[in-house]
Parts: C-alpha cells; structure tokens; sequence
C-alpha cells in the first residue's frame, strides 16, 4: 500500500466556512475543534448528534437538515465528509473538491481526500499532531491516549511559564541572541522520554522473519 505522508501545515480557519458532512459523535466532536479555531461551520445532516443538536439550538453552527447538494460547497474553504461506507460519494466529492479547489478530508477514504487529518494532542498551549500516512490510523489514536497521559497538567503549566518567560525577554532584553539563549537555557534539562510496548501478536511476527 502507497502512502502519501504530505506536507503537514496547520490550517488557519478562524472567520471562514467549513463544511461538515454527517451529524455522528465524530461530526460533532470534529465540528468543535472547528469552532475552537474560529471556523463558521455549517453541518449537513438529516439527523444529529445530542452535542450537534445543541451547537445548533444555540446558534453555534448553522445546521442544514438535508443531504449534501453541490451548491453547498460554494462559500467553502474546507470540507470535512463524515458520512461512513459510501465509497461512491465520497469519490465524487473528491472530484468536486479538484474542481472547485477546496480542501476534502474523507473519514473513510483517505485516497478520496486532498489532506490528511492527523491525531491530536492538545496540552494547554501545546499541539502535538500524529499521523501514520493512513496507513493505520487506529495506532494514532494509541498514541493519542498515551501522549495525553504524559502531557498532563504541569506540563501545560511549563509551556505557560515559557510563554511569560519570552514575553518577559522580549520586553526586557533588545539583543536576538541573548533572548534566545535566555530561552534556550530555561529549557536545559528539558527531555521527552518513553519507551515503545509492543503487543505480542507483533513481537511473535517479528520473530517469525527473524527465524525466516
């Protein structure tokens, strides 16, 4: 299987339209990192999840209580289609999106989408994004859960204490090298460490090949 890893870049929707196709758990959990990041989201769907219905009774997105028509795509930069097993749609869309130059995330068919949506990591200030090229997004989500884990609440206490710490030096110290070297110092010491579980079904065939 090709995978294609792209070129990762972060997206900056604050003010703009986006789609979202579907009205599941996923739509909505989607449709709030959109309005997180300042997105006006529209919502497509003849039924909706309880957290979608309630974006929507309170003005939050603009639900459209039908099926996806062609013209929807006009006012929008990005369109993320969460509708599940529907491989035809979802190849059309594509076409639609090389057409009419919009960005197309596929929930089920990464082949039928212009950009990869990475596993995120959210700690404070802290983004940490995962991707595995669609070539198993499931370990993302793993990774996902433990990164979590580890990037708890005093971490997102240090990026906080960073980010004074440069405003504070921007503020305080005219001279670039001598900021950076401030800032680089106050990280000394600093490291992210772990140690990779694999499952045994994984070990057994590695040492399967290694026998071979």
């Amino acid at each position: 299987m090709a995978a294609n890893p792209g070129f990762p870049v972060t997206l900056d929707v604050k003010g703009y339209v986006v789609l979202v196709l579907g009205g599941d758990e996923e739509a909505a959990e989607k449709t709030q990192r959109l309005l997180d990041a300042g997105a006006k989201v529209i919502v497509i769907s003849p039924t909706l999840h309880e957290r979608l219905k309630q974006l929507a009774a309170s003005a939050k997105v603009i639900h459209r209580g039908r099926h996806f028509r062609e013209t929807d795509v006009e006012s929008a930069i990005f369109v993320l289609n969460m509708i599940r097993g529907d491989r035809d749609f979802a190849r059309s869309l594509f076409a639609k999106a090389r057409e009419r130059k919009f960005l197309l995330w596929s929930v089920d068919f990464p082949e039928a989408s212009t950009v990869n949506m990475p596993a995120v990591v959210e700690a404070g200030h802290a983004r940490v994004a995962i991707s595995t090229s669609g070539m198993a997004p499931a370990l993302s989500g793993f990774m996902k859960e433990d990164l979590e884990r580890i990037l708890d609440s005093e971490f997102v206490a240090f990026v906080d204490w960073l980010g004074q710490l440069r405003e504070q030096a921007k503020s305080n110290e005219p001279d670039v090298e001598k900021r950076r070297t401030m800032l680089r110092e106050a990280l000394d010491g600093f490291r992210l460490l772990g140690k990779v579980q694999y499952p045994k079904v994984w070990l057994d065939e590695r040492d399967k090949a290694r026998i071979g």
